[in-house]
């Protein structure tokens, strides 16, 4: 057999050299051809080199003795075999001839890389990463291997490993045959990520398959502590039609624990490697800068155009990065084909909702947007799987490939450690089941044999609820839905659910509601971080100084969160319209936020007080205004997100509006630059009885049916004793809808409505698409139902226009 026949360097490889050196080996020569020397220097061991030894060992019929019959699902015989299996292929791959080609392609890149160069040695099938079977995790890879001697051991080792137990069950489940797969082996120079950091990259949001964001993960040290659940990694977010266009900014970041860095260590081969304890200082900091962020999203964007004008269609990408602690220098160590989100299809969406409350047991990551209620199995090691039962939550500190068939079983899957790449989130993704990872009380608060609800259908955090919790299921068809005339958008507030939202059918946000972000995600009252030498209390301090820690200005912690916050919704529905409400907290709500309570007047209604335009030119809160608009502004110009609209709420007189947007201007948001327009709530009797002149200072209007309603009919909708009074149904309260419609279309003003009463009562949904209202925006689980009456409303007024002809 020719030397080329055995040994293939990575320049001389393509994709279509899959049959000789497999999926992974193959992407590796493609992406060196597309990158260059961003992607490192190696050879292959191809898979007629392993046919080649397992022929002249003439082992076939043994092997086909062991494997042929083999009942799977028998977990010790199973074992056996695979085993027995590994063995002959080991020594059917140790021959002199094989022994020789390897050694001489090593002294070969010592040559290109250096003396002793260390290199990874990692399996590649021939049936490997293609795009409906990724055969991820299922044989052997080694790290730092360092020699000639080991180097051959190590490429002994990924051989026989064809025949992990996990990899015959994965082959028997998918319908390969064992001997149709046959595995190559790629010796790549090691980059020395153990002094630096490492992770995965998608190009698309792994929990929703939303496509248009590139999602990053990272941490210190080698990758196999994220795929392997270990640690809890760096995320990071870009968006990638704004980064098409030249924008340069990291859409959302969230800092992971990283609890252990993956180092070699002194011995050689399989056992090269030990983790050891992250300092303090490196958990506190990101293991990326912004700019190593946009480096990798950029290579991603490239890798996934490529891949997709190969395949002829839209192709996302699961991708590997390093960074070299040797030149600091970013590289790309693996791309395949992302085979779980992308190929999701369904005929409808499904939004769970908790219906119920609980005492919370564990929090962690969510995986997934399911819920699920279910007996508990703790599972400490391998050896405990046998009990565990079909239907039980499978709680452990991480799960490994071997565990699969029992992952399969369960109704929920629970890890004290690991992030939305590790194995157990995988695995869960692609069961379509619910999977809380890096829970860090998981292990201590859950005890076998107790019913716990496990809930990913809160947002990025999910929560482990004592007790068996009621929930609904809504299903939203993804098509089939009638198509009304009028702008069906939703209301939304958490930037966790934003890519799941976005693809509901829908025509934006209506109400992006700023509140939410602030009080969820950064927690700090806006003007305690502006003037924090007038925050009285030594705990709120105390507090404040301990989340922003890490930016050079209190103010610089406030403009990132909320720019991230209110950027994710934006770019989830980009270039739809999404309309954000400036906050609107009252005085009681603005007092419980973290250094608050200084600063807010106590105010004996504060659903009349001091709240929305009333506060944003105020000498009391203009600061603190201040940094909502540097945050919007920084969506529209640093993002690019020039789809984001601007609301003012409860605004009472003309002047307090004229007030408003002379400030907003003063804060770089200047109505009609940049094609920035400025809505109004109308939620104010004044708003509908002066609405010719509030026409004149805004773009659109929001009829907010709940205030609305309250002012109109003089009902506190906080007030138990008179909630019966509150009725949107009212004639007087219709009559006010009717004017605000038609006062805005008479000013050729958009209006719309962001309450939900359209959604709760479908008269009236049909009575504002009878008036012509250009958009109702509602919850997402209210999109069907209104959607239907809308369009039911629509083609009766047609009707009955035609009749009257």
């Amino acid at each position: 057999m020719s030397e080329k026949l055995f040994v293939r360097w990575f320049d001389d490889i393509r994709l279509a050299d899959i049959p000789a050196v497999g999926g992974k080996t193959a992407s590796l020569g493609e992406l060196r051809a597309l990158l260059g020397a961003q992607v490192p220097d190696g050879f292959a061991l191809t898979a007629a080199a392993y046919r080649s030894a397992l022929a002249v060992a003439g082992v076939e019929g043994e092997l086909r003795r062991l494997l042929d019959n083999l009942d799977h699902r028998d977990v010790p015989l199973l074992a056996e075999r695979a085993a027995a299996a590994r063995r002959i292929v080991y020594d059917a791959t140790g021959s002199a001839e094989l022994r020789r080609r390897i050694v001489a392609a090593y002294r070969t890149l010592e040559e290109r890389c250096g003396k002793g160069v260390a290199v990874a040695v990692r399996s590649s099938a021939t049936a490997e990463d293609l795009p409906t079977a990724s055969f991820a995790g299922q044989h052997e890879s080694f790290l730092h291997v360092r020699g000639p001697a080991d180097v051959v051991e190590a490429c002994r080792r990924c051989f026989a490993s064809i025949f992990t137990d996990r990899a015959i069950v994965y082959r028997v489940e998918h319908g390969f045959d064992h001997f149709k797969v046959a595995l190559s082996v790629g010796v790549m120079k090691m980059v020395r990520s153990d002094l630096a950091a490492s992770g995965v990259i998608f190009t698309l949001d792994t929990e929703s398959g939303f496509r248009e964001v590139v999602f990053i993960t990272g941490s210190w040290g080698l990758g196999e502590n994220i795929v392997q659940g270990k640690v809890d990694p760096d995320e990071f977010y870009v968006h990638k039609p704004t980064f098409r266009q030249g924008y340069r900014a990291v859409l959302s970041r969230s800092l992971g624990g990283k609890e252990a860095r993956l180092v070699y260590a002194r011995g050689h081969g399989a056992a090269s490697t030990r983790n050891l304890k992250t300092r303090k200082s490196e958990r506190e900091r990101f293991c990326l800068a912004d700019a190593e962020v946009l480096e990798l999203a950029d290579c991603a964007i490239r890798i996934e155009d490529h891949y997709s004008r190969l395949a002829g269609h839209p192709t996302p990408m699961d991708v590997e990065w390093a960074k070299d602690g040797d030149d600091g220098r970013l590289y790309i160590v693996q791309a395949r084909p992302e085979t779980v989100a992308s190929q999701r299809t369904a005929d409808a969406f499904e939004i769970y909702a908790l219906k119920g409350a609980g005492r919370v047991l564990a929090t962690g990551r969510a995986v997934g947007e399911k819920i699920a209620s279910g007996v508990v199995r703790v599972v400490s090691e391998a050896r405990d799987l046998s009990a565990f039962l079909p239907g039980e939550v499978l709680v452990a500190e991480t799960t490994t490939p071997d565990w699969e068939p029992v992952m399969k079983t369960a109704k929920a899957i629970v890890t004290s450690r690991g992030g939305r790449t590790c194995h157990a989130a995988i695995v869960a993704r692609e069961l379509g089941v619910p999977a809380v990872v890096g829970a860090k009380q998981a292990l201590a608060a859950l005890h076998t044999g107790t019913v716990v609800t496990v809930s990913c259908a809160e947002g990025e955090t999910a929560n482990v609820y004592a007790g068996e919790l009621p929930f609904e299921v809504t299903r939203v068809p993804v098509v089939g839905l009638p198509p009304p005339r009028t702008e069906i958008m939703v209301n939304l507030g958490n930037p966790e659910r934003a890519y799941h939202t976005a693809m509901l059918p829908n025509d934006g946000v209506g109400l992006a509601r700023m509140e939410f972000v602030i009080s969820e995600h950064i927690g700090i009252y806006p003007m305690a971080l502006a003037t924090p030498e007038k925050v009285a209390s030594k705990t709120a301090r105390a507090e404040i100084a301990r989340r922003v820690r890490n930016y050079a200005r209190p103010t610089d912690f406030f403009v990132e969160k909320l720019s991230e916050g209110i950027g994710t919704i934006a770019a989830a529905f980009y270039p739809k319209p999404v309309i954000v409400r400036l906050s609107d907290f009252k005085t009681n709500e603005y007092a419980s936020l973290v250094g608050g309570a200084g600063f807010e007047p106590r105010e004996d209604n504060p659903m009349l007080g001091f709240r929305g335009a009333a506060r944003y030119a105020h000498p009391a809160y203009a600061q603190g205004f201040a940094l909502e608009c540097a945050a919007l502004a920084r969506v529209r110009g640093e993002m690019g997100l020039t789809n984001l609209k601007i609301m003012v709420p409860f605004c009472r007189r003309v002047a307090e509006g004229e007030e408003v947007i002379r400030a907003m201007a003063g804060h770089g948001l200047k109505r009609g630059e940049n094609g920035l327009e400025i809505y109004v709530m109308c939620e104010i009797p004044n708003n509908v009885i002066a609405i010719d002149a509030f026409a004149e200072l805004f773009d659109g209007f929001s009829i907010g049916s709940n205030d609305l309603t309250q002012l109109t009919l003089g009902v506190n909708r906080d007030s138990e004793i008179v909630a019966f009074d509150f009725d949107e149904r009212d004639p007087g309260m219709l009559e006010m809808l009717r004017l605000a419609v038609t006062g805005a279309k008479r000013n050729r003003r958009h209006v719309g409505i962001c309450g939900e009463a359209p959604a709760n009562y479908p008269e009236i949904a049909r009575f504002l698409a009878g008036l012509g209202i250009d958009s109702i925006s509602v919850n997402a689980a209210s999109l069907l139902r209104t959607m239907t009456a809308v369009y039911e409303a629509e083609q009766q007024r047609a009707n009955a226009s035609l009749a009257a002809q």
